[in-house]
């Protein structure tokens, strides 16, 4: 069974954008993922196609209307659709790699892209919602973070990488970033390949590999030193 992807938006000409090419691209033409773009305004029940309103209390910007939202997530997820229902929005949980390893496990998702000054709380409530953030900043919308979840999630479905061992090593599998890479010249404007690299013993290598990763970590990432590493604690 493929991975069905189904995508509310107020914008869905930005699907499947970057999606559409490469690894994604060529995954979704053989059908090893599906993606359903579904416009939130065709939801809407007046003349204008309204899908938002100004906040209760007062203030700035509006507000994305549960009832029409209803409407287009029901639509998309009806009863008994095993989809985990995901809201991408700036004060959601950070995506982290071992998230996006269960949703590449699952079936699919439904992703609702938020605008506006953010979605009817009551919406979120009653249908579910888990809130995703991809980082610690503000878009525009939920596009370009719902283009991001997939891509995360995309590349790790069966057959989609040509190496699979390549997944494996790569920054927050193993709860270290990754280590430096090089290939030929092997000198370039004075620098270089570390000697180890091009000695043909692999022990060394993956040795200097993970002493690596792990100096990369502690300098750049202290928080998954600290979370994750049995020398930090």
């Amino acid at each position: 069974m493929s991975f069905a992807a189904s995508v509310l938006t107020l914008y869905p000409e930005m699907f499947p954008g970057a999606l559409g090419l490469s690894l994604a691209g060529r995954a979704l033409e053989a059908g090893t993922w599906s993606l359903e773009v579904i416009q939130i305004r065709d939801f809407a029940t007046d003349r204008h196609r309204t899908v938002d309103d100004t906040p209760a209390g007062g203030g700035a910007g509006m507000v994305m209307r549960a009832d029409v939202l209803a409407q287009a997530i029901d639509h998309a997820s009806p009863p008994g659709d095993p989809r985990p229902r995901l809201l991408m929005s700036p004060r959601g949980r950070p995506l982290t790699q071992p998230r996006v390893r269960e949703l590449a496990a699952g079936p699919g998702a439904v992703i609702l892209c938020g605008r506006f000054e953010g979605v009817d709380q009551r919406l979120i409530e009653a249908r579910g919602l888990e809130e995703v953030s991809i980082g610690d900043f503000i878009l525009s919308g939920g596009e370009p973070a719902a283009l991001v979840l997939l891509d995360a999630v995309v590349r790790l479905l069966p057959g989609v990488m040509g190496n699979a061992v390549s997944g494996e090593e790569e920054s927050f599998e193993n709860g270290l970033l990754e280590h430096p890479h090089y290939t030929r010249p092997q000198e370039f404007e004075g620098r270089q390949i570390p000697e180890v690299l091009i000695s043909g013993n692999h022990k060394k290598i993956a040795e200097w590999r993970r002493a690596e990763a792990e100096k990369l970590t502690r300098e750049r990432r202290p928080d998954l030193w600290a979370a994750g590493h049995p020398l930090a604690k």
